[in-house]
């Protein structure tokens, strides 16, 4: 993602009317389910901080370990690493950071709000009311906020032990690329990815998880030579759009929407976000940038490391470009909830809420479900083996129907119905999620069996 997350492309009113989903329904869910809730929340909450509860967890971590498969596992010329929260304060002088991240504000002294400067409308506060006079407004001037979080190191207080949380994931990749090239003895062109939390002190958090004080990123940079970066710019913008189509993502909720010049952050020489089709209208979920040499460059400056490298057959010394992909966790999960959510009317008129995640990021995989509590031993057997393999949830509250809808509401692929039967035939009923087809297999080789058709679905 972009420095400063822009807004501009939030679509038009035909584009929100897509979506029948209101996100006040599902924030609601979120809630009810263990998906997303406030931070804090017994003490009212925190604006900009959300905890993930037991299903959210899961479908962050399953969206995580796509991404890194994807990335790191399935090529040899990426590497991974995990790198400190809090880096040296130099780095984000060399990075621009210090001086440059920072949003005009404006300060009403009338409801002790804070907005950024593009939220006001002429001279009134946009949380006054309509029938308050501009002129009782009391808005302060505009002035540079910086974004960044920070804290302090050590016993003492003083200029020498400030530090800042960092707004970004990319920079320790640069600080640390010799050593990290060195050490996993790789040659460019090849790059270097993390997953891991950012912070950033937003004026005005938003839209749920979309827009937020600490979210966590999943970062790639590339580094190739100047000659080779439009070519690496255009492979990884067609990688990393086909990574959200293969999350189950429709075509027609994705979008690849180029920056005009005059958005262009300093250091890049393009950039194209990929953007999700979100109830509140278009925006970025990840960003894929031609960085040019900037980022190394600065840090060589302002380190005093040399950080060019030398082309074993040519002996040519160069500076590597960038290519960065940088994809929003939380926003991508948020995409992946909305995308999900359907509100269905069965044949007999009932409605039944599902979620219709791809079973590969599917929170729970298989629901155990005795019809009767008395044969709560043999079906937790099951779910035991179960575990061993993947995420398995038992339940034995309710009828059989309202477990179903349970499980539904919350993504499972298959539900496990042990019933009287079962004993005696070795038989379990397996009912499929997205058609609700019920058939009977064998107790024996369960385990196979559903990973053949999670596999066959992914």
């Amino acid at each position: 993602m972009s420095d400063k997350a822009s807004d501009s492309s939030a679509g038009d009113a035909a584009d929100r009317d897509r979506h029948p989903l209101a996100m006040e329904t599902l924030v609601s869910l979120c809630a009810a389910r263990g998906f997303i809730y406030p931070s804090s929340e017994i003490y009212g909450g925190i604006a900009g901080f959300w905890d993930y509860g037991p299903l959210g967890v899961e479908l962050k971590n399953n969206l995580k370990a796509a991404w890194w498969g994807r990335m790191v596992r399935e090529r040899d010329d990426v590497v991974g690493i995990d790198s400190a929260i809090i880096t040296h304060p130099r780095t984000w002088e060399a990075s621009g950071h210090v001086e440059g991240f920072s949003d005009p504000m404006i300060d009403c002294r009338t409801c002790k709000r804070r907005f950024r400067a593009d939220q006001i409308e002429g001279e009134r506060c946009p949380e006054a009311p309509k029938k308050r006079a501009i002129s009782d407004c009391d808005l302060t001037e505009s002035r540079e906020f910086n974004l960044m979080l920070r804290t302090e190191l050590g016993a003492s207080v003083d200029e020498s032990t400030t530090a800042y949380l960092r707004p970004e994931t990319c920079q320790a990749i640069f600080s640390g690329f010799k050593r990290v090239r060195e050490s996993a003895r790789q040659k460019v062109p090849f790059g270097i990815a993390q997953i891991g939390k950012a912070f950033r002190n937003e004026i005005t958090p938003r839209n749920f998880t979309f827009r937020s004080r600490e979210f966590e990123q999943a970062e790639m940079e590339f580094f190739c030579h100047p000659s080779e970066s439009a070519e690496w710019f255009a492979h990884w913008r067609e990688q990393r759009l086909q990574f959200h189509k293969d999350l189950g993502f429709d075509e027609d909720l994705l979008r690849i929407r180029p920056h005009a010049d005059d958005e262009l952050a300093h250091y890049a020489r393009a950039a194209d976000d990929i953007e999700f089709l979100f109830p509140f209208g278009w925006q970025e979920i990840e960003g894929i940038h031609d960085r040019g040499d900037w980022d190394l460059s600065r840090h060589t400056e302002y380190s005093g490391k040399e950080l060019g490298v030398t082309d074993e057959q040519t002996k040519e010394r160069f500076v590597p470009n960038v290519i960065e992909t940088s994809v929003g966790i939380d926003r991508t999960t948020l995409a992946l909830l909305v995308a999900a959510y359907r509100l269905e009317t069965l044949e007999n008129g009932e409605e039944r809420t599902v979620m219709r995640f791809h079973p590969k990021l599917a929170p729970i995989k298989a629901a155990i479900l005795p019809l009767s509590k008395k044969l709560a031993e043999p079906a937790k057997a099951i779910q035991q083996d179960l575990r061993k393999h993947f995420n398995a949830f038992y339940d034995d509250a309710g009828n059989i129907g309202r477990r179903y809808r349970r499980q539904d509401e919350v993504g499972t692929p298959y539900c496990v119905t042990y019933d009287f039967e079962s004993g005696d035939d070795g038989c379990v009923t397996l009912r499929e999620r997205d058609t609700m087809n019920q058939t009977r297999v064998p107790i024996e080789g369960l385990h196979a069996h559903l990973r053949d058709l999670l596999e066959a679905r992914s």
